[in-house]
Order: structure tokens, then C-alpha cells, then sequence
């Protein structure tokens, strides 16, 4: 019996969202809120020209994921069909085809250009870096252990800086860090939830059959080791008293820390395959979350 056996067949709930939507997984594009984190850092967000274009690139990055989804989706029909929860997704159950699939991840990407170029020059190319790497991650890289980590991390990474190039902030050697090694700790600690939850014998990622639950996590346990360091670096640099004489990016340090280790142990309990369901359902990695935003935002916009 294989560990797929073991799991218990997730329902779907009634469908609101008709399945052409559903197929471009509204729910994860809360991912894409990294692009508010360039312009954050610098303490600029809520500069009307800079939230504007913000707001731009989140609807474009957004839209260029979700013909990433479809066309995934598309070629993973076989794979999702054996997944206990995939196969309940729009394209795998038949409730979308695929040649209308195709057309719309075309639509969808025709879009995310066009709203990227208009507003920044250098959030097309982002936008365009990132369809084209995540193509050539699907078509030709998926199965390859290690480069898929890379591949995974590389699209977190471009949402993130997609923020600073919309906006045209420059991006601190402390965001790049924090922002990469996050990236890769997120993607491992997804790939070790996944080989914790399915096994190697699920047969919906054949890059799992590569790793094991050490190797995985040696690798977000080094990732979340240089987050911290780079993160507390950039806290301890800013070397401000801000508002009531009091260093609220040194503060922030707390509970920044204590997000990321509560993260960590929903990764130990192989809770993290989808990260966006984490982050939507633990109220605990929330409040810390709300923990760390102010004394952040008290920093760069009271100092």
C-alpha cells in the first residue's frame, strides 16, 4: 500500500468561482503580496505614485501566474488525476478543457505584458523572465532535483523584486538575501511537506524520488539560518531611535523570528505544501505576522 492510500480523499466543496477562474487558483496569488515588500523595506509604500504602480504589478504578476497554473495544469492531467487533492482542481476533473486552457493562459499573459511594460519597462522583462523561466521549469526542468528548488525559489524571488522595479527603488543587499534564501526556504520546506504527506511513490512529482526528509531539511534549515542573520543585519543597520526614542526595527527582530520558526514547524509537521493555506489558516503565524508589520512600519514610515 502506498502512502497516497493512506490519505483520506479530500471532498470539494461547492464551487462559487465558475471553473475557468478556479482553473487560475485565485487563492494563490496572495503570494504574489511580495511585490509590496520592496517598497515597504524602503518605506515608501504608501507614496501614492509608488502604491499605484504596487498595485499594477500585483494584478500583473498575478495574471502572469495564473498562465503558469493553466498551462501546469494542462500538462500535469495525468499526475494531478492519481494527486488525493489535485484531481478535484477545474482542468484534471473535466470541468475545463484544455484547448480553452491554452487560450486562456495566452490571454492571461498577453495581459500581464501589457500591464508590466506600461507601467515599468523593467516589470515586462520581470514579468517576461518569469514566464520563461517557469516554462522551461515545466517543460524541461520539473523533474530535476535541486534545480527544481532553484527554479521554484527564482519565482518567489522575481515577485519580490518586482515590487522595487515597478516603483524604481533601488533593492538593498539585505532585501536580496533575505528575499533568496526566503524563497529557497520556503520552496524546500514545500518539497519536504510534500515527500512527508505523499511519499515517493505518489507519482506526482518524479523530482521527490531524488530527495529525502534529511537532505530537505538540511537545506531550509540552512535557508532559515541566513534569513534570520541577513534580516536581524539589516535591522541592526538602520541604527535609528524612532518614534518615542524607542529602535523599533531592532524590535522587529522578535518577532520576525518567531514567524518564521512558528513557519518552520508547520514544515516539521508536513503542513506546507501549499504555503498560501498555511499562511491563510494558522492564526498564531498571523498574529506574529501583525507583530512584526508594526514595529517594521513604525521604523520606516516614524523614523
Amino acid at each position: 500500500m502506498t502512502d497516497t492510500e493512506n490519505l483520506p480523499e479530500v471532498a470539494p466543496t461547492k464551487a462559487v468561482l465558475p471553473a475557468w477562474l478556479r482553473a487560475m487558483r485565485p487563492k494563490q496569488w496572495v503570494k504574489n503580496v511580495l511585490v509590496l515588500a520592496a517598497p515597504l523595506a524602503a518605506g515608501r509604500l504608501f507614496e501614492p505614485a509608488i502604491l499605484i504602480a504596487s498595485a499594477w504589478a500585483f494584478v500583473s504578476f498575478s495574471l502572469v501566474s495564473a498562465s503558469i497554473y493553466l498551462i501546469n495544469d494542462s500538462r500535469d492531467i495525468e499526475a494531478d488525476r492519481l494527486h488525493p487533492k489535485k484531481k478535484f482542481r477545474p482542468i484534471a476533473a473535466g470541468e475545463l478543457s484544455i484547448p480553452t486552457a491554452y487560450v486562456l493562459a495566452a490571454v492571461a499573459l498577453a495581459a500581464s505584458l501589457a500591464i508590466g511594460f506600461w507601467v515599468a519597462p523593467l516589470l515586462g522583462v520581470t514579468l517576461a523572465s518569469y514566464w520563461v523561466l517557469q516554462v522551461v521549469y515545466s517543460l524541461l526542468l520539473k523533474h530535476q532535483p535541486i534545480i527544481d528548488l532553484a527554479m521554484v525559489a527564482a519565482g518567489f524571488l522575481l515577485r519580490a523584486v518586482a515590487g522595487g522595479v515597478a516603483s524604481g527603488l533601488p533593492l538593498s543587499q539585505w532585501f536580496l538575501l533575505v528575499a533568496s534564501f526566503g524563497s529557497l526556504f520556503m520552496v524546500a520546506g514545500k518539497r519536504y511537506s510534500e515527500l512527508k504527506e505523499l511519499g515517493t511513490d505518489a507519482g506526482t512529482r518524479a523530482s521527490l524520488e531524488r530527495y529525502t526528509k534529511s537532505y530537505l531539511r538540511e537545506v531550509w534549515s540552512v535557508s532559515i539560518a541566513i534569513v534570520i542573520m541577513s534580516y536581524s543585519l539589516w535591522a541592526f543597520e538602520q541604527n535609528t531611535v524612532g518614534l518615542w526614542g524607542i529602535p523599533w526595527a531592532t524590535i522587529s527582530i522578535a518577532p520576525f523570528t518567531l514567524a518564521v520558526l512558528r513557519y518552520a514547524m508547520e514544515i516539521d509537521q508536513g503542513k506546507a505544501g501549499e504555503p498560501e493555506d498555511v499562511v491563510m489558516s494558522d492564526r498564531i503565524l498571523q498574529v506574529l505576522a501583525v507583530l512584526w508589520v508594526v514595529p517594521v512600519a513604525i521604523a520606516v514610515f516614524a523614523s
